[in-house]
Order: C-alpha cells, then structure tokens, then sequence
C-alpha cells in the first residue's frame, strides 16, 4: 500500500481506509514492511486511530458471532471467504457511522437552546421571558437566554443587566458569567461583566453566587445590599445602601447618577455609553468629586458641566476629547 495511499482525509475516508488496513492485515501476505506502513498511518492522526479500533472492535464482535452460528465447511474457498470479510467490513464501517451519527445527534438535542440578544453602545433592551421575569440590557452587552420549561437559564458573556426574576422552587433561575453561577431566590440583582472585574449587586431577596472553575473561592450567600465583586480570581463582598445601588441603576432611565464620584470616574462611566472617548487630563479636576445626573451619552451636557465646575476646556483629538485647563 503506498504513501499516497494513506493520506489524511474526511471522517468517511478515513472510515474506508480503517477498513481496508484491516482487511488488509487479515491477508495471509500481510509484512513487515505493510505493519510499519500501518504504524505510521496510524500515528499521523488520533483520528486514524480511533476509527481503526472502532472498525476492529466492530470486526472482532462479528467475528465471534459468525464463529458462534457458522456450519460451513472449513475447505470453503478463499474467494467466499474473502467475500464474506469484505461484506462484514462494510457492516462495521456502517455500524461505527451509526453510532457517530446518532452521538452527534443525542448531543445536538442534548443542548441548550437559547436566544441571543445584543445592544449596541449606548443601546438599552427591555425583555420580558414567558414566566413573566424581566431582564434588561444595558450599553454594549451581550446576553443568551433559554427560556423553557425545562430550562431557565442565561449567560451574560458580556456587558450588564438587571434581572427581575420569577421565583420558581423547583427550578430556579441560574445565570452563567466569567466562570461563575447566579442562581435566584427570589431576587432583583445586577450583575456587570467587565473585562477583568466582576460585579454582582443584589437589590431584593438573595442569591447563591458559586465559581464553576476555581475551588478555591467560596460560595457566598448575598443578602439585599451585598455587592461581590471578583477580580484576579479574588472574590470580596461590601455593604453598599439600598440608595446607591438605586443610583446605580440610573441607566434605565436613560441616566447616569454620580454621588461622590471623581470626575475621572466619571468621564469613565461615561466613556461606556459613547464611541467618543473622554479623557480629563487636568490632574486635580480628575480627583475632585461631583455629586449629580447627566443623561446617558450627553456629551454637551458633560462638557457643560465640566466648563461650569472646574473651567475646564475640551480639545478634539479624533474620537478622543481631552479636557484641559
């Protein structure tokens, strides 16, 4: 059998290769040269081999079933015998597609199925899930949802939402971020899924927050007012008032509330509901503090303020405003 022989191809083409390597080494003049060639065949891909037991687990069963129930005569010809491997080779190969087959079908169904919903920069979605729970969307989130009898889960791969959740007992709401699990009970909570840095506040009844990934974290019970947040695989939990989570939650409302917020902070938040991009480049006016509303991407306002408080300037840089006195 030559190199190009027994070159990696498809799943059906390796199947039908197996099968001819092992039919092949049945043979009565199968060498060392051909078992040096099946070696390497072998070691070129896992999938060579794989299908190669496969193929040979399924030849080995109807070999013990045909010697189990033959009566022929042991001087039958060698061309009925060849035939009859051949045909059992075909059988294997069918068989092992079956069963790959109906694998990749059981995983399929197996699956959970969900919706996915986006917002844009500055977007903010309202939906509401047939158990009459309601989720909202903030800026640049990305958020999947299944929403079944079965199923009551979602997975915020990205961004912030607010999650007004229908308790259910028996089958509690979960949702999956950053390698972790929320699961409700009973519950109004955030969670905020930024780059390095997660934050789950919760406003009324309480949830179980678990990591999926790292044991050494604790599972940690929060209570209205406990806000955990997870960076460098380090999870802290604080108090915060029911006020300032209220105020947190302005961007439904279409706005951003500051209370005792640097103004670099700010113009952080800020960034997040816009493509421009803030920078306040005045040290002392980026440590001092505001307290007040702008609507969400307003940069008028902003600049407005800016102006008014601290008689800084803005200065256009390409998608970038610098602030400057």
């Amino acid at each position: 059998m030559s190199e190009e022989s027994i070159s990696v191809g498809g799943v059906d083409e390796i199947e039908t290769l197996a099968s001819t390597w092992l039919e092949r080494r049945e043979c009565e003049d199968w060498s060392e040269k051909d078992c040096a060639e099946l070696d390497h065949w072998l070691s070129a891909s896992s999938a060579h081999a794989v299908a190669f037991l496969r193929i040979e687990d399924v030849w080995s069963r109807a070999n013990r079933l045909r010697a189990l129930g033959s009566s022929a005569p042991r001087d039958a010809s060698s061309a009925a015998s060849k035939s009859r491997r051949s045909l059992f080779l075909r059988v294997a190969i069918t068989l092992v597609a079956f069963t790959a087959m109906a694998s990749v079908t059981a995983a399929y169904l197996s699956a959970p199925r969900y919706q996915t919903y986006v917002t844009t920069v500055g977007g903010h979605e309202r939906l509401s899930l047939s158990d009459g729970s309601v989720i909202e969307l903030n800026t640049d989130t990305v958020l999947r949802v299944s929403d079944s009898n079965h199923q009551r889960k979602a997975w915020l791969d990205r961004g912030e939402a607010y999650f007004d959740i229908r308790h259910n007992e028996t089958d509690p709401f979960a949702v999956f971020v950053a390698g972790h699990r929320v699961t409700d009970i009973g519950t109004k909570f955030v969670i905020r899924n930024d780059p390095n840095r997660l934050e789950v506040r919760l406003m009324e009844g309480r949830v179980r927050f678990e990591p999926l990934e790292d044991r050494n974290q604790h599972v940690e019970f929060l209570n209205p007012g406990d806000v955990a947040v997870t960076q460098s695989g380090t999870t802290t939990l604080v108090r915060r008032s029911y006020q300032d989570l209220a105020s947190d939650l302005g961007w439904r409302r279409g706005m951003l509330i500051f209370r005792h917020t640097t103004l670099a902070a700010a113009a952080a938040e800020f960034n997040r509901y816009s493509r421009e991009t803030i920078v306040v480049a005045d040290t002392n006016a980026a440590r001092a503090t505001i307290n007040g509303a702008l609507p969400v991407g307003d940069l008028q306002e902003f600049t407005r303020m800016a102006q008014n408080f601290f008689d800084l300037r803005p200065v256009k840089r390409g998608d970038t405003i610098v602030f400057i006195h």
